[in-house]
This record gives structure tokens, sequence and C-alpha cells, in this order.
């Protein structure tokens, strides 16, 4: 009987606990929101009428940044201008090309569910331009759990096998390195390359994870470790399944036709203004210490004027941008060497020695060697070849992610994609990416440096790779066009640097004017992604204007312990 009523009384306790944190929650959740209506009726009181905002640089952070000042600070969008130096927006987010000429995409820009929470929070609030009445985060997580990643065939060797990645092919020594690592402070890693951290243990860079996590994310051995850290932290959870990919979130097109184009209508329905071809040269401020933008000099088809900013106008300056001076090739042309500078970075230098806290473009830009490397972007005729290519890797388009050829000279990957993967592509048409992290070196096949090749050339090397080149001179037939994109900055984010060489989004002491681009300093988040664009964007939009709304925090999974129960599961993994 005691024990009866003493289980009865643990129910009852449990119960009334259980009732206690519910009613809690419901009380602190009403309390946020009261907050929130709070914030937007002081929002909505703002008076912006004297007030303009400019964007230079015409991607997805500016973009974002635009979004924010319309969504969460009530800013008035026809008082938005966004400067953008090419003919087309959208930055590194591109996808363009015709039936006729070939399709392209310089980079592939991989989302991924867990680790993009701004990027997804702010998406939830734009339009889906394929599906009415979904936003575009919806359409995006709809379709990718519709055709979930899991690569077959992620490292094949020169003899064309698929290789067995389920270990990752450390020894005690490379654990040991890469658990100090991550223990290590920060302050510590100053202009230091992952080649120097693991210069004691070789072998880990004949790791099936240094393969795998390399060509993941662009890592060379003299990327920053900076960088390479941060990745580890962040993406720890991605640790487990590097494998197969299986967190990689991919939308239904490529990222211009799915995320900055719906974007640009949002803001366009919103009356901002998009000026193409025009180019930021300059940008003056006011001498005292405080750091307020005062006049941006822009040149457009060869024209030069000069924009006055009043004291509460907004300047957001992209200080880089990865894939400034690329240039295109195609089928029988390689893509030529650029003889124009870096115009983000050019600019980034002349206001650098305007004002402290600027970071510095150098360790970033100055080494072409380093930061280049190269894609290809392939269109046919029919699937002849993605058919050969799914037989080989026991993938469909859409789920295979990357394919690396491990012992390839140029360390060539490629990704085939959900077809068609633009929204101008015919369905009798279908296309492929890749790239290339060693341009410098000669071809196993095609004995010529990668920066050197026609797109044929490129593609022969690729064929000669997964053994299909006695099938040449049939895949040739249905070849539309193969277009190489050289790029000579495309690593630059990663390139070693000091903590202080990027700046802050918002300087200190400034009041008018923030840097929002993958070269400014966010801790613990990581450059080379969509989400730190959109981040950046936000931080600058509420500091600037004092919006007490909060901002998705970085998730710290690198501190859960069910994902460093299966973190350290792999690292021992046989």
């Amino acid at each position: 009987m005691r024990k009866r009523k003493l289980l009865k009384a643990g129910i009852m306790a449990a119960a009334i606990g259980t009732t206690v944190k519910l009613v809690l929650d419901e009380k602190k959740k009403q309390e946020e929101l009261e907050r929130e209506r709070k914030i937007e009726e002081a929002l909505e009181e703002r008076d912006y009428s004297d007030r303009r905002a400019y964007f230079i640089g015409g991607g997805l952070a500016s973009l974002a940044g635009a979004a924010y000042l319309i969504r969460d600070a009530k800013f008035p969008g026809n008082q938005i201008t966004i400067y953008e130096g090419m003919s087309v927006i959208g930055g590194s987010n591109d996808g363009i090309g015709t039936p006729e000429g070939g399709f392209v995409c310089r980079g592939g820009r991989m989302l991924n569910e867990e680790t993009y929470e701004n990027f997804w929070e702010l998406f939830r609030s734009i339009p889906s331009l394929e599906q009415p009445g979904r936003s575009v985060t919806e359409e995006i997580l709809n379709f990718d759990h519709a055709h979930p990643t899991h690569a077959k065939a992620r490292l094949v060797d020169k003899d064309g096998n698929i290789l067995n990645v389920h270990s990752m092919g450390f020894n005690m020594r490379d654990r040991i390195a890469l658990v100090k690592l991550l223990m290590t402070s920060e302050e510590e890693l100053d202009d230091r390359t992952i080649e120097d951290w693991f210069s004691d243990t070789p072998h880990f860079f004949e790791t099936n994870f240094w393969y795998m996590w390399q060509t993941t994310f662009a890592f060379q051995k003299w990327s920053s470790l900076f960088e390479f850290r941060r990745y580890m932290n962040r993406m720890i959870f991605e640790f487990n399944r590097i494998e197969t990919l299986e967190g990689v979130t991919r939308t239904r097109f490529n990222q211009y036709d799915s995320v900055i184009r719906p974007l640009e209508k949002y803001l366009l329905d919103h009356g901002v203004e998009i000026k193409r071809n025009c180019i930021v040269r300059d940008i003056d401020f006011t001498e005292d210490i405080i750091i307020t933008a005062k006049a941006i000099h822009l040149e457009q088809d060869g024209i030069k004027t000069t924009i006055l900013l009043k004291s509460k106008d907004l300047c957001f300056l992209t200080n880089g941008c990865m894939t400034d001076s690329a240039t295109l090739g195609d089928l029988h042309h390689p893509a030529p060497e650029s003889i124009q500078k870096p115009i983000s970075a050019e600019l980034w230098k002349k206001i650098a020695c305007k004002k402290p806290g600027f970071g510095s473009p150098d360790p970033f830009f100055g080494n072409q060697k380093e930061s280049n490397w190269e894609s290809f972007t392939v269109t046919m005729n029919g699937n002849y070849l993605l058919k050969l290519i799914e037989n080989f890797s026991g993938n469909v388009p859409g789920n295979g992610a990357l394919m690396t050829f491990r012992d390839s000279s140029w360390l060539m990957s490629i990704v085939v994609a959900a077809q068609p993967h633009f929204v101008n592509q015919p369905c009798n048409q279908t296309v492929f990416w890749g790239y290339a992290l060693h341009t410098d070196i000669p071809g196993d096949y095609v004995k010529k440096p990668m920066r050197d090749c026609t797109g044929e050339e490129i593609l022969t090397e690729f064929l000669y790779h997964i053994h299909m080149l006695d099938k040449r001179d049939s895949i040739m037939k249905t070849v539309v066009n193969v277009i190489p994109c050289r790029m000579p900055y495309i690593n630059a984010q990663f390139q070693p640097r000091k903590m202080s060489d990027r700046p802050y989004v918002v300087p200190d002491g400034s009041v008018n004017f923030a840097m929002i681009s993958q070269f400014v300093e966010i801790p613990e988040d990581m450059v080379f992604t969509e989400e730190y664009s959109v981040r950046a964007a936000r931080m600058a939009v509420y500091e600037l204007l004092k919006i007490e709304k909060k901002i998705c925090p970085i998730t710290p999974y690198n501190r859960s312990p069910k994902v460093l129960v299966k973190a350290i599961y792999t690292l021992f993994r046989k």
C-alpha cells in the first residue's frame, strides 16, 4: 500500500511539474510575443523620410540587407539603391546561359538545413516564383526532402574503382592532431595554414577524410587554419556522414534561379532600385574619428558621378567578392587569364587606408596561384552521358552530390544535379558541373594544365578518369558546349590571415557604414556559405538601425553530446 501511495504521489508530482513548465513556457512565449509587438509598433512609427540606403555590390548579402531593411526596419523600398558592377545581380550565386550556347554556373553553392539558420528564416518571407502560396524556404526544403542526397561514389581511384570510404583512414597521430586543433584557441592561429598544423603527420593528407572534406568545401593544404577549424566545429555533425553528403541541401534549380530571382522580385515589388553595370570606385568619409560615409563615387558607361550622403543615410559595402575577375571559355577555347583587377578588392584597398578597423584585402587578394580554381559546365542534347554516369556511380541525377577522382592530378570532381538545372533548359537537354583544385598541373591524359585547356579537353580528361574514352566520339556528338570558368580569387576567403585582417561588420565608431561579405569577421561562423552573407547583412541592418530583434544564433553542435559521440565514433571508425 505504501509503495502504491508513493508511486501515485510521484506521478502527481511529475504531472504538476510538467504543468508548471508548460505554464511557464507559455508565459515566456506570450511575453516574447508582446515584446515583438511593441518593437513592431515602434518601428512603424519611425520616420525615414529624410534617409536613403545604398548597397555597393549586388550579391546575396546586399539583396538580403535590402530585404531586412524593408521587412524588419520598415524602411521604404523606394529609398534603397543597389549598385552592381556586372550586368547581372547575384554575385557568386549565378546561373546563366541558353539552349543554343550552353549553360554555365561558375560555382555551386551547397546549402545546409541545420546550420543556415538566418538563411532559412529570411527566405520564409520571400515568395516562391515557381510555387504560388509557398515561400522559397518551403520550396527548397520540400524539393530536397523529395530528392535526398546519398552519394554512392564519393571517391574514385585511377582504375575506376569506387572506393569504400566508411573509414576516414586516420592513424592515431592524425586523430590526436585533429582533436588538439579543435581544443586550441584561435588566438594562437594567426597566419597559420592547415599544412603547418599537420606537418608532423603528413599521412593526414592521404586519408579518405581529407580528400572528401577538402573537395566538399574547396580547402587547400595552404588554406587558413582559422577557417578549417571553424568548419570542423560548425559542421561537426557532418563529420559522420561526409562520405555520403547526406547533409547537403539542394535547390530545385541553380542558385540564381532558385534564390536570387525570387529575392530580386521581392525587392523590386517594394520599389528598390537596382543599377547594373555601375561600378563604385571610391567612398569618402568625414575627417573626424567617427566613421561616417559621406560620398560614393560611381562610374557607369564611362560617366563618373558622385552621390553625396546625408548624415542619416546608410552605406553597405561588399568588401570583396570571390568570383571577381572570373573569365569564361568554351568548347574550343580555354578561359583566358583575366586582365581585370578585382573591382571589389580595389575598392576595399582604397578605403582601408582611410580609417582604422577596415581590415586588409592584401592577404586575400594577393596570391592568385593559391586562391584560384577552375570549374566547367557541360551542356548536352539528350541524356546519353548522364545515363553512363548514373550507371557508373549508382546515383540518379540530383542525389549523388560530389564524385571526386582521388588520383586526378587536377583533383577533379563533378556534380550531376536534378534536371532541369536552369529554368530555360529544354527537357531534351541535360547539364552537369565540375571543378578542379589544381589548375597549374598537367592532366593525366591531356598533358596540359587545366587553365590552358579548352572545354573539349577538360571533358576528355574527365572521360579518361571515368574510363569512358572509348565512347568519346558518341558523347561529343551530343555536346552543345563545355564552358570552363577560371576564377583567380574563388578561394580568397580561405587564404591564411591574421584575425585583424577581416573587419567587423560594423566597424567600431561607425554610425552609417557597414561591410557585408565573405571577408568580414563573424566569430565562430564559417565563410564560403550563403548563411555567412545573410547573417552579415542582418547584423549590419540591426546594428546600424538599432533594431532590438533577435538574430538567429549559431547552433552549438560542437557542444552537443549526441553529435560529439557520433563524431568520436567516426574518428575511430574502421
